[in-house]
């Protein structure tokens, strides 16, 4: 059989690397909930709740490690 041009470490680097420069250009996202707070037959009251979240600059350096890492590793094997 031959070899294809990427192995499977190699596509799992570049989605890790891929995450890791994410991480690194958007650290921070925020997720919109509506919730209801009362309701009477058919009237309800709402309220829009917003939760913002950051992302550690090192989880996306990791990433970028870790996908290097497999990149390499992939490369390697393939030799």
């Amino acid at each position: 059989m031959g070899r294809s041009a990427l192995n499977g470490l190699t596509i799992v680097g570049l989605v890790f690397i891929v995450i890791g420069a994410l991480v690194f250009a958007t650290p921070v996202f925020q997720t919109h909930q509506t919730q209801n707070v009362a309701q009477i037959g058919d009237l309800k009251l709402q309220a829009e709740k917003t939760n913002t979240y950051t992302i550690p600059p090192f989880l996306g350096g990791g990433a970028l490690i870790l996908g290097a890492a497999l990149i390499a590793a992939g490369i390697l094997r393939r030799q």
